[in-house]
């Protein structure tokens, strides 16, 4: 790579590793911002709706808006927003506001959502140029960031250092990181809108895109495998309070146990890519999370329930980019095929947290786990639909880059 593709990778390293060190740290500070709040679990269900729903609007539009402007305004826009979010989420703690914490993760939401598509695509751009995984990889800065910021929301549950301290100090460092990313970010990437390419192609991918049914059956992966994802990042601590009767510190620290299997994975995921191919992966990624899952559910042995999640987290790691890469490769206009199978997976964001919130109040975290179970048990069968490879696929053709959707 030239040096200012090495920037630009290293700009998408950190607009991975932001999103994950915010959500990680409001995170592991659930249970005391729950206490702060003096909210019940299905309470608790509703404040994540907040997420839920800030993340389905921006994913959205994010799609039209990277068509329209690039990812580069929209990543800006939706980092900014993360990293406003956590200001607001401690502003709500401290305040002992559920309403105020419920829009700062609307707010969290929409930023994660709506950028969500715009670094994707332009992770693609980059890995199409090296000619090699990277997409794994990059996501693998988001799983670090959970590592990191879960690590310090230990540290801060353990000596009582106050949750809307600990959020606002996130905001300022993320905001540093976000100043300095941004520069390397080029203008117009994914931009299709007014740009005169794709010739005579008027109206045709578009409505394609949302007829593949190769393309649904990997948005169904990527739906199974972020609710596997989503219900870790937003239960796993109260799970391990709640259902397997661990302390505060102890639970956060089960979570960061699970955030660094799925750094683990990211990071190693590319070598067995390369050497088994997509399908195989895949398959080998949700028969080690729904095996991880069964024992956190049905084991009553809290050592065991917590070494389990490191199984969780190994097979919950690879599916995301796993299939947003694969969808990338499936054909013509890849922001479109991205936007439309990330849109599927966050499906899993707005109705799995409130969901699973409100099954745990009735059954207990553990048996509304099952759901999740379930899900997971799905995209083993589901997985020879990422099975064409980069090597077969569109990667390096012309096609597979963005193609105007009006032109």
């Amino acid at each position: 790579m030239d040096l200012a593709t090495r920037r630009r990778r290293t700009a998408l390293f950190l607009f991975f590793f932001m999103p994950g060190l915010s959500i990680s740290s409001w995170v592991t500070r659930t249970p005391d911002i729950r206490d702060q709040l003096g909210a019940s679990t299905a309470q608790m269900g509703v404040v994540l709706f907040g997420l839920s729903v800030g993340s389905m609007l921006g994913v959205l539009g994010s799609g039209a808006l990277v068509a329209r402007f690039g990812t580069r305004p929209v990543m800006g826009t939706g980092t900014a927003l993360v990293v406003l979010s956590m200001a607001v989420i401690g502003c709500g703690a401290l305040w002992s506001s559920a309403p105020v914490v419920t829009a700062g993760l609307f707010v969290f939401g929409a930023g994660m959502g709506g950028g969500e598509v715009a670094v994707n695509v332009d992770g693609a751009e980059v890995e199409r140029m090296a000619g090699r995984t990277i997409l794994p990889t990059l996501h693998g800065f988001f799983s670090l960031g959970t590592v990191v910021g879960a690590s310090l929301g230990i540290l801060c549950t353990a000596v009582g250092f106050p949750a809307h301290w600990h959020l606002g100090a996130v905001a300022l460092v993320t905001a540093s990181m976000f100043a300095y990313a941004l520069r390397a970010i080029p203008h117009g990437v994914g931009r299709t809108h007014g740009t005169g390419r794709a010739g005579g192609r008027t109206g045709a991918p578009r409505p394609a895109v949302h007829k593949d049914r190769r393309l649904l059956l990997i948005g169904g992966i990527v739906l199974t495998m972020a609710l596997a994802e989503g219900a870790a990042n937003d239960w796993l601590p109260l799970l391990m309070v709640d259902g397997h009767a661990m302390d505060p510190a102890l639970g956060s620290a089960v979570y960061a146990g699970f955030a660094a299997a799925m750094t683990l994975g990211r990071f190693g995921g590319g070598f067995f890519i390369d050497r088994f191919g997509r399908a195989p992966v895949v398959r080998a990624s949700a028969m080690s999370a729904a095996l991880g899952l069964a024992v956190v559910v049905f084991a009553d042995n809290p050592l065991l329930a917590g070494v389990a999640v490191v199984l969780w987290g190994l097979g919950a790691s690879l599916g995301f980019p796993l299939a947003l890469s694969a969808a990338g490769d499936s054909g013509p206009d890849s922001a479109a095929r991205v936007s439309l199978v990330a849109m599927i997976g966050y499906v899993a964001f707005l109705v799995g947290p409130p969901g699973l919130g409100f099954l745990g109040d009735h059954y207990g975290l553990r048996a509304a786990m099952t759901v999740v179970l379930a899900a997971v048990t799905v995209a083993i069968f589901l997985a020879p639909a990422v099975g064409v490879g980069r090597a077969t696929g569109t990667a390096s053709t012309p096609d597979a880059r963005p193609v105007s959707e009006d032109a």
